[in-house]
């Protein structure tokens, strides 16, 4: 007999809680912020090229800041994996706790003149995000962008009509599943934003402060 060990943090359940996360901050930093769409950092390169070949160095410049700040989030999540004592907090609960703590700074940031350092900050919880929580039941995902679930939900339907093989009906609807999250938190980031301002990311706060309550939960074995 095998055992199987399932994760909390490999879990739909988080996966869920993660991607409405990923939505809101997207919608937040466009409608807030600017204009900018601080998770994913292919639209910060391709403005930072159009404004450098214009010669609008200063403007090229501001796409710098949150494409080092995701980087300094992807260096700064393996080191915390390297060398967290393992005893005590599991070091992904570590990375949301960092991510915690700079969402309250963003929260105090004022509109306007903090909105550089406010996407930058973004951009590097998002990027903690991404690289700490990589799977949903074995499967790699995203929480902070849709192209990879999109391409990985359509591929394994496109599977599941040529062989009526059902695990890959199943596989493609947690992709889909965790897009619609996505969508979802952008929904609520536009009904909630527009209303509250920064007073509305308490409720991202909420969402991952309950994924870190949820990652006490010990992992479950399967046979």
């Amino acid at each position: 007999m095998t055992l199987h060990t399932k994760q909390m943090s490999d879990s739909f359940r988080i996966g869920v809680l993660l991607a409405m996360v990923g939505g809101f901050l997207d919608i937040y930093t466009y409608l807030m912020r600017g204009q900018v769409f601080a998770n994913a950092q292919t639209g910060n390169i391709v403005l930072m090229g159009v404004h450098f070949f214009e010669g609008d160095f200063r403007k090229a410049f501001s796409y710098v800041i949150p494409i080092f700040a995701f980087m300094f989030g992807i260096i700064l999540d393996e080191n915390i994996k390297h060398y967290f004592d393992k005893k005590g907090l599991h070091w992904r609960q570590v990375v949301l706790l960092i991510e915690l703590c700079a969402l309250l700074i963003v929260m105090h940031l004022p509109l306007g003149s903090g909105d550089a350092f406010a996407n930058a900050l973004v951009s590097f919880i998002c990027s903690l995000q991404v690289q700490s929580f990589r799977k949903v039941h074995g499967l790699p995902y995203a929480s902070t962008m849709c192209t990879g679930n999109l391409r990985s939900g359509t591929d394994h339907l496109v599977h599941f009509f040529q062989t009526k093989d059902k695990t890959f009906l199943k596989k493609s609807i947690h992709y889909y599943g965790i897009i619609g999250c996505f969508i979802c938190g952008a929904g609520l980031g536009v009904i909630t934003t527009k209303q509250f301002g920064n007073t509305a990311l308490w409720i991202c706060f909420g969402l991952l402060l309950l994924a870190f309550c949820m990652l006490f939960v010990k992992e479950e074995e399967h046979t």
